[in-house]
């Protein structure tokens, strides 16, 4: 457990940093700014590590992006580990004061997480006591009484959250008719995968079509609490096919949770930037700014909620919540 014991509150000081810089943009309209404010921020902090790290999920290639690209070697040396970054989930959310825009990471030891490429992926997500009982490939119906029978409650008590989205219209359709209730969301497929997982936020399950590096991310945290993960690729044309097979993906499997984050040491953590069903945004005050986030271990099974106060000047006083 040498890499979570060792990274855990160091990799919660990236995501609180990408998200302190990143929300001196929110709201105000542009999410080129958003995203750029949160990838330096994160990129400095990862630079700082006692780590040897590879991104192997980031903002794109090295062509597509200056910094934190896939391949991209970070950190003052060390523990060698693979890193996914999402180091603004919900750009746009945040652009315009939306909630559940957050920054994410994940490590793993080598190879612990699936280099997925940047293409759709088709993903059914459960909590803890649903996690084996329900199927990707069986009908949406199938899969809510699978769900509402491992959570001891009817179909109509369920809620469900789907990328709102013209492809999801039959989707959509198909879970109401089985009398499930469906939450749409314009993005952040893994803020909601963390709220499908944690009892109490009134999230069931996600279902729908995201982005497969999101779906890494996600299995990740799920590892980490338990729930699960399915997804299958979508490719949208030869070209993403052909670069699926390159990165060893299959389009007719249905990857599960231990396939897309099979690493023995997980770190996950995320940082709200605005507020949301599980983080508080960030909330600046005179002097200094207050920041909410999740961070969590697979193999110390750990999970933290940790409230942090960050002073940029000195006299600057600290507001206790209680």
């Amino acid at each position: 457990m040498e890499i979570e014991r060792r990274l855990v509150l160091e990799v919660v000081r990236v995501t609180e940093q990408a998200a302190l810089a990143a929300s001196r943009f929110a709201g105000k309209g542009d999410k080129e700014a958003v995203d750029e404010a949160g990838t330096e921020a994160m990129r400095r902090v990862l630079n700082e590590l006692p780590i040897r790290g590879t991104v192997v999920i980031g903002e794109g290639e090295m062509d597509e992006a200056p910094m934190l690209y896939i391949g991209e070697v970070l950190g003052q040396g060390g523990v060698e580990v693979d890193i996914a970054v999402d180091p603004v989930e919900g750009t746009t959310t945040a652009a315009k004061g939306l909630p559940n825009a957050v920054t994410v990471i994940a490590l793993s030891e080598k190879g612990g997480l699936f280099h997925a490429p940047d293409m759709y992926m088709e993903k059914l997500i459960v909590p803890p006591p649903a996690a084996g009982l329900v199927d990707l490939t069986w009908p949406v119906s199938a899969n809510l009484k699978a769900l509402a029978l491992a959570l001891q409650r009817a179909v109509e008590d369920l809620v469900i959250v789907v990328l709102d989205r013209p492809r999801h219209e039959g989707l959509i359709r198909e879970i109401r008719e089985a009398g499930a209730r469906v939450k749409l969301i314009s993005d952040g497929d893994v803020i909601a995968a963390l709220a499908a997982a944690i009892r109490g936020t009134g999230v069931h399950a996600v279902m729908g079509i995201g982005g497969a590096p999101e779906g890494v991310l996600a299995a990740a945290a799920l590892k980490c609490l338990g729930g699960e993960i399915q997804a299958r690729f979508t490719p949208q044309n030869e070209e993403e096919r052909a670069r699926l097979r390159a990165m060893g993906g299959d389009e007719r499997r249905v990857y599960r949770t231990e396939d897309l984050a099979p690493g023995r040491e997980i770190v996950f953590a995320a940082t709200g930037i605005t507020d949301g069903d599980i983080l508080e945004g960030v909330r600046f005050f005179g002097g200094g700014a207050r920041t909410h986030s999740i961070v969590m271990g697979h193999a110390t099974r750990v999970v933290r909620f940790i409230d942090s106060i960050h002073l940029f000047e000195t006299g600057a006083r600290v507001t206790i919540r209680v």
